[in-house]
């Protein structure tokens, strides 16, 4: 009896001693001592080591690790961002914005001779305002034109933007869940009349919102991948009074033929000046200039042929 309890003992001191973790293939390895006949070894066995932890920990980006400034709506207007870029998502909706069906009173694109870089809901003032997707506050004060104004930036990268707010509800640094309150609707800033002005940014690039979330009661994310070109975050490619025409690009190598431009011939008509043709077109008028060889101040003539790159 008194020879077992030592055996024990000794078992146990082998255990504790020689028990170590293996970084490569994360098993734990411990020396069991048997026992043949008058002849005691040791062998060794590994076990399997899992830590629900140290998975989860492998699978979260540090999005506070660049650019992270919370006094400062844009803090990558120094950055220069290469196209096509590729946007991931792990889920597959969104949630909506406002607590009731969306209704757009203006879309992304040209709008009254300036750029319009997000989506306007239609609201009352104090209505509750939601985080579209997980993230973390950046942003949460007044920005000139914006008014009160939130920004969530998400696990993928993006940062969602809700201005015009009445109350913010939410403080820089705080985690929200996709849903999450983080303040109340209104009509702060330069604003006219009240309305959520929605916008999604990637590294400071603004991308249409309607490119990567469905506007109805679904509210879905149209892909799990999608690639952005620049025909998706310069805002004088579309109209802010109708819906734009959707082309998803799912991979690289569609998002890279995306890019040979399409070229038409355009008719001059009576009344016709550049910035009409431009808006009518979904073109620049530095790009008419550019690729017919004019200056913006050059006088138009009733049926010249101008070629467009759209």
């Amino acid at each position: 009896m008194k020879f077992r309890l030592v055996l024990g003992l000794f078992a146990l001191s082998l255990l504790s001693v020689t028990a170590q973790e293996d970084p490569l293939s994360n098993l734990l390895k411990i020396k069991i001592p048997t026992q043949t006949g008058k002849v005691t070894a040791l062998q060794e066995v590994e076990i399997p080591e899992h830590s629900e932890d140290s998975s989860k920990a492998s699978t979260i980006t540090d999005i506070k690790a660049e650019f992270w400034d919370t006094t400062v709506y844009n803090p990558y207007r120094h950055t220069e961002v290469e196209y096509p870029f590729q946007v991931n998502f792990t889920d597959s909706t969104y949630a909506n914005p406002v607590k009731f069906k969306k209704v757009v009173t203006s879309r992304y694109g040209w709008r009254r001779g300036r750029p319009h870089n997000g989506i306007d809901i239609d609201l009352v003032t104090g209505d509750s305002v939601v985080s579209v997707l997980d993230g973390i506050v950046r942003f949460a004060r007044y920005s000139s034109g914006h008014g009160r104004t939130v920004v969530v930036r998400h696990f993928n990268g993006l940062e969602s933007t809700y201005a015009h707010l009445s109350h913010i509800a939410v403080k820089a640094n705080d985690t929200l869940k996709k849903g999450d309150y983080l303040g109340k609707g209104g009509n702060t800033g330069r604003s006219r009349g009240s309305h959520l002005h929605f916008s999604l940014t990637y590294k400071g690039q603004f991308i249409h919102p309607e490119y990567l979330f469905k506007f109805d009661e679904t509210n879905a994310i149209r892909a799990q991948e999608m690639w952005v070109t620049k025909r998706w975050t310069r805002a004088s490619f579309h109209s802010a009074y109708r819906v734009s025409k959707l082309e998803l690009l799912e991979s690289k190598d569609d998002a890279l033929a995306s890019l040979v431009k399409e070229r038409k011939i355009y008719v001059v008509k009576r009344g016709d000046t550049l910035s009409r043709i431009s808006r009518r077109n979904n073109t620049t008028i530095t790009s008419i200039c550019r690729t017919n060889k004019i200056k913006k101040n050059s006088t138009l003539r009733i049926g010249q042929k101008l070629i467009l790159e759209i």
